[in-house]
């Protein structure tokens, strides 16, 4: 067992650099579970800047100056904040709750629709199974609504908590922006002046991620705007609150479009019934879908290398259930940084010592 790990340690370990990173990599990972919470509005900050960073080094590129650009991305920043803030959320929370005072009557014609499945396919499912189906949902819909009353009622604390978040994120913003170049400098310094594996990987990392998750946040611009102005035209009831969902789920490759399709498809059945409407809502939400997927990720990730799909699908269950949702979101381009890693990793062949009586 010793030989075996003297063997491990000289393949992957034998370079300083590696081993520094490794440390740097299990720290920064052992800080983030363990403080991230606290840090919140700082990660989220860092996030948003490195978002916002690729739009100023464009603007920069067409002879603006960097001050000007940088000023000009945080002030449109700050307009697409206030939008959502007291424009998009309140607009999804009076939906959210009206979904919620219509759920009795979504109940009863689930109800309705399951009464008749025993009738028509009685060799596929029973009476029995229905009422136990029937009895589950209205248990589940019973604990959601539930929670969003006493979400409603305890939600103060957090919503002081947001106007602080409010604040702080964007002064954190425009300083992680103009001070770029500062910070980046004074993490160098901690480093060793020769780091060739260092700065592959922060090369490689930096094109991948922010190709990703910048390209990731237009898609999901443009996939829910579509959806909210289709199902508007459509008279879809629950329009932003849908819209946002389906703008999300491009977040999670696959399984996304899959879950969101449900609360779209009850809500129009519900709403239209069985009928052409209904259809009209599937299909044109079908098109969406279709174009996303065919259309948009093409342009927009172009530059990005491509993940298996079973890589995928490992990293959102790994990093969602580490970080919740901001795993998920992230989950791609921690997978790509591990990608990166281990392609720049030194790997040296291992050579064993003679053994005893060996010339």
């Amino acid at each position: 067992m010793l030989r075996i790990l003297r063997g491990l340690a000289h393949k992957y370990f034998s370079d300083e650099e590696a081993v520094i990173l490794f440390l740097i990599l299990v720290t920064g990972t052992v800080f983030v579970i363990w403080f991230g919470a606290m840090l919140a509005p700082a990660i989220a900050s860092l996030i948003i800047a490195f978002i916002l960073q690729g739009l100023v080094t464009k603007l920069t590129k067409l002879g603006i100056p960097e001050v000007v650009a940088i000023v000009s991305v945080f002030l449109v920043f700050l307009g697409i904040l206030v939008g959502v803030t007291f424009g998009l959320l309140p607009l999804i929370w009076t939906q959210l709750s009206n979904l919620a005072g219509e759920t009795p009557r979504i109940i009863g014609e689930l109800q309705t629709y399951l009464e008749l499945l025993p009738e028509e396919y009685p060799q596929l499912i029973s009476a029995d199974a229905v009422n136990t189906l029937y009895q589950q949902v209205s248990t589940e819909v019973g604990h959601m609504t539930q929670w969003l009353v006493s979400f409603s009622l305890s939600s103060i604390p957090d919503l002081v908590a947001l106007l602080i978040y409010m604040v702080l994120v964007p002064i954190l913003v425009f300083f992680f922006l103009k001070d770029r170049e500062v910070l980046l400098s004074a993490i160098g310094r901690l480093l060793p002046p020769q780091r060739p594996m260092m700065l592959q990987i922060w090369h490689e990392v930096n094109l991948q991620c922010a190709n990703y998750v910048r390209g990731k946040a237009v898609e999901i611009l443009i996939v829910g705007g579509a959806t909210y102005v289709a199902f508007k035209l459509l008279g879809m009831p629950y329009a932003a609150l849908l819209s946002l969902l389906v703008g999300l789920s491009v977040v999670i490759p696959y399984i996304g479009a899959a879950v969101v399709t449900i609360p779209v498809a009850m809500i129009g059945l519900f709403a239209f019934g069985w009928g052409s409407h209904f259809i009209w809502v599937m299909v044109i939400y079908g098109v969406i879908q279709a174009l996303d997927g065919n259309v948009l990720v093409p342009v927009l990730f172009s530059e990005v290398n491509n993940l298996h799909p079973v890589a995928i699908i490992v990293a959102v269950l790994f990093f969602g259930g580490i970080w919740g949702l901001w795993g998920v979101f992230f989950a791609i381009p921690l997978a790509t940084m591990l990608k990166a890693v281990f392609a720049a990793w030194p790997v040296k062949d291992y050579v064993p010592p003679p053994t005893v009586g060996e010339s």
